[in-house]
């Protein structure tokens, strides 16, 4: 939805103080009214937009997988298309503040954590792919796998908002290498031709 992408842009720009019904009505070139009508409050345009990224990030895994002939490169792609919306330290840091309001408030942890949750099963599904396509190891625990890339995902974004090397594209790939290295299978034992650096666009 054109108005809820506007919202997360927003977001992004501004944090939470400065997102209003009339900022994303701006964005979207609407009346304020018509998102008043639409959403009542600024909280119910959050809920709304919690709900589609939901949605959103099962989606995402897929197009992502559709992409890609590695199953690996279409988790890196899943990755970074994640934070697609964090580019800078700044934006970064006012979705961080947007989640810190999510955790305080019953409603919207409730559908953060569905979001989490649909996230990992996006990330497991995929992995698992990957272990069934020698793209890994025989026997890696894809579930245990699944958790810690979850959390080097987040962790990643917060050391690259404080040293700021890089870009956020490029330290995720690159941490999410260094994670996934040890699960590789050595190259000699596949000649399907898949590139296995995630570093690469």
């Amino acid at each position: 939805m054109v108005i809820l992408r506007a919202t997360a842009q927003v977001m992004g720009r501004v944090g939470p103080t400065g997102l209003t019904l009339a900022a994303v009505a701006r964005e979207v070139g609407l009346a304020p009214a018509t998102l008043v009508q639409r959403f009542g409050s600024k909280r119910g345009l959050l809920l709304a937009l919690a709900e589609q990224s939901e949605r959103d990030a099962g989606e995402l895994a897929e197009l992502a997988r559709q992409s890609h002939d590695s199953v690996l490169g279409a988790l890196a792609a899943l990755t970074t298309k994640s934070a697609a919306e964090m580019a800078t330290p700044e934006s970064f840091a006012h979705h961080l503040a947007f989640l810190c309001i999510d955790l305080g408030d019953p409603e919207l942890y409730e559908r953060a954590l569905a979001v989490h949750r649909t996230q990992k099963r996006a990330i497991e599904g995929l992995l698992t792919e990957a272990a069934g396509a020698g793209e890994l190891r025989a026997g890696t625990d894809t579930a245990a796998l699944a958790r810690t890339v979850q959390a080097i995902v987040a962790g990643t974004g917060l050391a690259w908002a404080l040293d700021r090397e890089g870009t956020l594209e490029q330290r995720l790939r690159h941490e999410l290498g260094v994670v996934l290295s040890p699960h590789l299978p050595p190259r000699h034992d596949h000649g399907d031709g898949h590139d296995h650096d995630l570093e690469e666009s």
